[in-house]
This record gives C-alpha cells, structure tokens and sequence, in this order.
C-alpha cells in the first residue's frame, strides 16, 4: 500500500522544496510538479520525498482527519 502525506510549501529552490506538516520539515523534490504553477504555502501530496499532487488547503485537512481516525482506531 503506498501513502502519501499532505504537506505545506514552505520555502523553493527550483524543483526542490522544504515542506511542513505538524512540526516536520522535510526536503521534497517537485520534479514530478513542474507543470504546474506553485509556491509557498501551497499544499501537496507526498511520496517517499517526491511532490506528486498539487491539493487544496481543505484537501489537505480532510486527509488529516481521515489519518487521524484510523490512528485512534489502530
């Protein structure tokens, strides 16, 4: 099964980025994205380092929500 975290753009440097969610920072690559226009403050989707979608701020809550249910279900 693959999982990908939505994640907040905080800085860019080309195609590569620092992004945040909860209190982590990570580098993510957003080669997979150079098509699309984003910057700071942008959401998306993360997978083993690499940007793989572009999603709303509400998108990216809902997911959150969602993570959080099966956590307190595990």
């Amino acid at each position: 099964m693959c999982l990908a975290i939505p994640m907040q753009i905080k800085t860019m440097a080309g195609f590569n980025a620092v992004c945040e969610a909860r209190g982590v920072e990570r580098e993510v690559s957003l080669f997979m994205l150079q098509g699309q226009p984003l910057e700071p403050g942008d959401h998306v989707l993360v997978h083993v380092g690499y940007a793989i979608q572009k999603v709303t701020r509400e998108e990216a809550g809902s997911t959150w929500e969602l993570l959080d249910e099966i956590v307190a279900h595990a």
